[in-house]
């Protein structure tokens, strides 16, 4: 529900926003969407992930406790203690158990929304260089800007992926239904930075190729920090 609605504003504005002359960043409603929403389920994962480590450490202590009665007591009192408190304390080890997997997810999906901010962060740096090259007419720099859009829009349906998740652990889902769609989510992010990676090489290219001479050769890669 919640991506549906971030879904809604982008096609509104995408609708609303007027062609505007090279020089204005059009895509800036979308990508401000997209930052906005990657940083809040960064955050929100960092702080589940914390609740739990100290959720663990609470358990690894009890269950540490446990070992320390168990260590005191004759065998025959152990056979006879386990099958009194086998029922009151196995579920300590279970929990245990849960909130490691629990976190070990997290951790994924850390790392899935971390890509996503590399993907952010690589389309700023290109689009504020390709804007400002003089090898490119509006024309070409108005298809980038929709490439670009394109790139962002589909980078979104991560992040659906992501709430997916992570309404998962509140709802009933298999684990190997939750792992389908963690491993969807990275292939899918991994896809679109190629995408904008790939893209903007071309671009870079091109403007190497429309250089006239060796020292706008050299401009060009100094420009986009090219060895």
């Amino acid at each position: 529900m919640k991506i549906k609605i971030v879904v809604g504003i982008i096609c509104l504005l995408l609708v609303c926003t007027p062609v505007r002359p090279s020089t204005t960043i059009a895509v800036i409603p979308i990508l401000e969407i997209v930052k906005t929403v990657t940083k809040k389920v960064i955050k929100a994962i960092d702080l589940r992930i914390q609740r739990l480590q100290n959720k663990t450490i609470w358990l690894q202590n009890a269950q540490k406790q446990i070992e320390n009665v168990l260590s005191k007591l004759k065998l025959d009192e152990i056979s006879d203690w386990t099958k009194k408190q086998r029922d009151l304390y196995k579920n300590y080890y279970e929990e245990l158990m849960k909130v490691k997997s629990i976190i070990t997810y997290y951790q994924r999906i850390k790392e899935i929304t971390n890509k996503q901010t590399r993907l952010i962060s690589e389309y700023e740096r290109a689009w504020n260089l390709l804007q400002k090259d003089k090898h490119f007419t509006a024309s070409e720099v108005e298809y980038m800007e929709k490439v670009y859009s394109g790139i962002l829009e589909e980078s979104v349906k991560n992040i659906d992926q992501i709430f997916l998740v992570l309404d998962s652990f509140t709802t009933e889902m298999s684990d190997f239904k939750r792992l389908e769609i963690i491993n969807s989510a990275a292939d899918q992010i991994d896809a679109n930075y190629d995408d904008l990676l790939i893209f903007n090489r071309q671009n870079v290219l091109l403007s190497l190729q429309r250089a006239k001479t060796t020292n706008d050769v050299n401009k060009v890669k100094q420009f986009y920090g090219i060895p």
